[in-house]
């Protein structure tokens, strides 16, 4: 990972600009531990109990960016772009993925969850989901957390592809 390009998030800000700040360094985070890996390293699974691998998570963060922007704050309609097998989330199966399709689907979806944050006026606007209420504040920050907790996965998944370690 020799070329670091994330934008850090500025040290003073209103809570819109640092939420929105630090999510995009978390994706920004996970596309640096997928940079100069080829196909069989993407899909690689380094631990024998585990199917994750970088090219899973890539998938997973499509899906949770769609799930979370447009289904839930834009309260649009969709399915699974990779549908579950057998009890398995469907984006962790990537023996057969495509790794362009992946990277483009999970870049679409960050986009459109751009688009969708900047249509709220408010951090405290919120829409119902599923008997809950649910505000912009916490769909940001939720992200943060999810992007956060597979980033570790991230970083220990590069380092048993290639030995590449760092943050």
């Amino acid at each position: 990972m020799s070329d670091d390009q994330r934008i850090n998030p500025p040290k003073v800000a209103a809570e819109r600009e640092s939420l929105t700040s630090f999510l995009d360094y978390q994706r920004a985070t996970l596309a640096m531990k997928c940079q100069g890996l080829n196909s069989d390293q993407l899909k690689h699974k380094a631990v024998a109990t585990s199917g994750l691998s970088l090219l899973g998570l890539i998938r997973h963060a499509a899906e949770v960016e769609r799930s979370w922007f447009r289904m839930v704050l834009s309260a649009e309609q969709g399915k699974a772009l990779w549908p579950a097998v057998d009890g398995v989330y469907g984006e962790f199966l990537v023996e057969d993925a495509d790794v362009d399709e992946a990277f483009t689907f999970w870049r679409e979806a960050c986009a459109a969850s751009r688009t969708v944050a900047d249509a709220f006026e408010s951090l405290d606007d919120t829409v119902e989901f599923r008997g809950e209420t649910i505000s912009l504040r916490y769909v940001l920050t939720h992200m943060i957390e999810e992007y956060a907790r597979h980033n570790g996965h991230a970083d220990l998944l590069r380092e048993a592809v290639d030995g590449v370690v760092g943050e």
